[in-house]
């Protein structure tokens, strides 16, 4: 189910855009779903991530103390945090959707994904990855490549479940203690042959589509 009265990651990343990347609607249902969020204050700050398999169960949830220099590389650290923790609970050939609240994450993460993809290894832009981000960084990307398909949507910040996890870690260090989870998810349910529509990221720019 989803957390906190929010609808399920699934339902989240299926009406969110995906920089670079085509939303086809016959492709775009993953296996799970990992949702992350940091926050920054002068006096710390936190990490929070949710996952979930695409039929809405819950795979596990995390609510930590943080220290990030700025709200930047908290979002980076969330990010490398919720994939460690899916790695260990998701097969390797996986399909993945990302959903964090922060625009340059989600642009770079679609970015090295098609990098990944292309013969020269080159993004369709220049990543934007601040300094001090540098090994969470290089951790998001050996991550991106260990699963069998990956892509990320954008969502408001209001949206994402793993909002209250990063903004208030003392009150929800109770889910650090929820039973871990390694469930796979239901089979995916057949879906009608239909043209793709172009990306909803891109609809007034140029970009490389890809599954």
């Amino acid at each position: 189910m989803a957390a906190y009265g929010r609808p399920a990651l699934r339902d989240l990343f299926d009406e969110s855009p995906t920089p670079h990347i085509a939303h086809p609607p016959s492709t775009h249902h993953r296996d799970f779903y990992v949702a992350t969020d940091g926050s920054y204050r002068q006096h710390g700050g936190g990490l929070g991530a949710v996952i979930e398999t695409r039929d809405g169960t819950r795979v596990g949830r995390v609510s930590t103390a943080d220290t990030p220099p700025d709200n930047n590389v908290a979002e980076y650290r969330a990010l490398h945090l919720g994939l460690d923790i899916l790695a260990v609970r998701a097969p390797p050939n996986a399909r993945v959707g990302i959903l964090v609240d922060h625009d340059e994450l989600a642009s770079n993460v679609n970015a090295a994904i098609l990098a990944g993809e292309h013969p020269d290894r080159k993004p369709p832009r220049p990543y934007t990855v601040p300094p001090a981000t540098t090994h969470h960084w290089r951790g998001i990307t050996a991550r991106l490549s260990g699963f069998g398909a990956v892509r990320a949507a954008r969502i408001e910040s209001r949206q994402n479940p793993a909002h209250p996890l990063a903004n208030s870690p003392t009150e929800y260090e109770h889910v650090n203690h929820e039973l871990d989870r390694c469930v796979l998810p239901d089979p995916p349910e057949a879906t009608p042959s239909q043209f793709p529509p172009p990306s909803r990221a891109n609809r007034h720019g140029g970009g490389r589509a890809s599954d």
